[in-house]
């Protein structure tokens, strides 16, 4: 499990591609960003409360209607983070997302001291929503789509 955005040569990720228009996009394109499976499901409410037709196996399209929405919910959740101050508030906000038992099951796999650095996986997470924050107003500023794909 990557804790960060990272380039198309890793496997069990979801792309986050910016190159289309409303009908297609070019697959793993240069300009796409990706994340590692695990990481993303830590986001999937608000890809699913932005655009109710979001699915994991298909592309999902978030035009201008659909962005700002995706931007809100991504907003509602770095507060979320950026409210932790202890372990046990992590373990809460985490355990309350979806797929956040998961997530929790791969951080212990990948460390098994987690708890002593538990800030440090914080401060990750809310560098990739800040990110994923960005890329969002990046597509709204410039009247971009983004499409969603897992692979």
């Amino acid at each position: 499990m990557k804790i960060e955005l990272f380039g198309a040569d890793n496997l069990n990720f979801v792309e986050l591609n910016i190159t289309g228009d409303n009908n297609n996009y070019r697959r793993c394109d240069a300009e796409s960003k990706y994340l590692d499976s695990t990481v993303f499901n830590i986001f999937t409410c608000c890809f699913e409360n932005a655009n109710k037709l979001y699915d994991y196996f298909s592309p999902t399209k978030y035009n201008s209607r659909k962005i700002i929405p995706l931007r809100n919910e991504l907003i509602k959740t770095v507060e979320a983070f950026n409210s932790v101050k202890s372990k046990e508030e992590f373990l809460k906000v985490i355990s309350d997302m979806s797929f956040g038992r998961e997530f929790m099951d791969e951080l212990e796999k990948k460390d098994k001291k987690w708890a002593e650095r538990w800030e440090n996986y914080l401060n990750k997470l809310i560098k990739v929503n800040q990110e994923l924050i960005d890329l969002t107003e990046k597509c709204a500023d410039e009247e971009r789509i983004m499409w969603v794909v897992g692979y």
